[in-house]
């Protein structure tokens, strides 16, 4: 039976940990959401607390918001870092490139520091306000649904204690204890999406679309997806198989699935392969499922998807590791772990159209050409050492770091 929702802010810190007392991280910004949390997760005291706040230095104040944060984690007794990323182009979309890196810096740090996740001060506010702006971009069920609670991000797990409070409510609790929270001019600015959002948030209230509704709409779509996402997990144990680091589906069994639980294993196959953190865009996804389902494969985020002999085949495409290296020992692509003989200026890079001409046994791997050109090899300047998938181990072998379990991971988690 699923728990009640805990009244209080500080009931839900509580209610959300229970008797898990592993050393925890918590994000802060500054604003009044994170700090908050900051001061709930001080007063709970249930687990060894560090505390981060990361600096993308796109405003001329955020170094000195950072060490305003600082300062408020030592009154507290409670360690602070500050981490910085100078990521950013010009290119893309800022706010999701932002985002990426923020997560995968405070993921590094936690594993860093041995903290078993990193807690959020998402609220209910953040997921009306996402729901909203996500209907403007006329995203499907795992679009809408809400923002989950918790989330597994590298080998920690990202917590969101506080998604059933409203941000007022925090707010409120901070003013009763006289903190004070620094305000992102960009909250107010209204050329930015989420503020647009929050705007449209207050016109809707008085026709009952308020926060709260919308976040239990979330909350309903989200079970939705947890169950496309276990009948997904369940076809794709069926169907799918690995070879050599490739995946094999049935075409006829594939072409047989509802076009929603198709969809998601493809996605999740291309991630399986690629390491991405996130799937494909939805309508290069749709473009490559039509190929399919005409019978073509195509390209897609780095991976070549064939279609021969009643067998649909994911594999990693050359162009995506051409410039890929690594040392040996060390995880090349994400997902191979070559291991052989010590031989110094050894380095680990993508066997090749050059490479695969040097070896003459490659087709009883049983894999396709451009499979075997994309495989791990072992170089020593221009001169080929060993390439284990192609039949020349030559004393190497090479171990696949990504199994089926993985997958069926990456199709539950959201």
């Amino acid at each position: 039976m699923t728990a009640p929702i805990a009244a209080s802010p500080a009931a839900r810190i509580a209610q959300h940990f229970e008797n898990d007392a592993r050393p925890l991280g918590i994000a802060v910004s500054g604003g009044s959401d994170s700090l908050a949390l900051l001061h709930l997760m001080a007063a709970w005291g249930g687990a060894p607390l560090r505390c981060v706040t990361v600096d993308h230095g796109l405003r001329q104040a955020s170094a000195g918001e950072a060490a305003q944060v600082a300062k408020i984690c030592a009154g507290l007794g409670i360690a602070h870092d500050t981490l910085t990323w100078d990521g950013w182009t010009g290119q893309g979309n800022l706010a999701a490139e932002a985002r990426r890196a923020r997560y995968a810096l405070m993921a590094n740090w936690a594993a860093a520091h041995g903290l078993a996740g990193v807690t959020l001060g998402h609220t209910q506010d953040d997921v009306a306000e996402t729901l909203l702006m996500r209907l403007a971009r006329r995203a499907g069920v795992d679009g809408l649904a809400a923002m989950p609670a918790r989330r597994p991000e590298g080998d920690i797990t990202l917590h969101r204690p506080l998604l059933a409070a409203r941000r007022a409510e925090l707010r409120r609790y901070l003013a009763e204890r006289g903190v004070g929270w620094i305000d992102d001019p960009s909250n107010t600015d209204g050329r930015y999406r989420r503020t647009q959002a929050r705007i449209a948030l207050d016109a809707l209230v008085p026709v009952g679309v308020t926060p709260d509704a919308l976040a239990d709409v979330a909350q309903h779509l989200g079970k939705a997806r947890a169950t496309l996402a276990h009948y997904a997990a369940a076809e794709a144990r069926a169907l799918v198989t690995v070879q050599q680091g490739d995946l094999l589906m049935p075409a006829a069994g594939f072409a047989a699935l509802r076009p929603d639980i198709a969809r998601r294993i493809l996605s999740a196959g291309l991630r399986w392969i690629n390491g991405a953190q996130y799937g494909a865009r939805g309508p290069d996804l749709d473009r490559l499922l039509a190929a399919l389902s005409a019978g073509r494969g195509g390209t897609l985020a780095g991976c070549r998807v064939t279609t021969a002999s009643g067998v649909i085949r994911l594999a990693r495409e050359f162009a995506a590791v051409r410039q890929t290296s690594a040392a040996p020992d060390a995880l090349w692509d994400g997902r191979w772990r070559l291991t052989g003989p010590q031989m110094p200026g050894a380095r680990v890079c993508a066997l090749g159209l050059k490479g695969r001409m040097a070896c003459p046994d490659w087709r009883k791997a049983g894999l396709p050409l451009h499979s075997i050109e994309a495989s791990p090899a072992i170089w020593r300047g221009a001169d080929l050492i060993a390439a284990p998938l192609a039949g020349y181990p030559n004393g190497w072998t090479a171990q696949l770091c990504r199994t089926q379990t993985d997958l069926r991971a990456m199709l539950l988690s959201h």
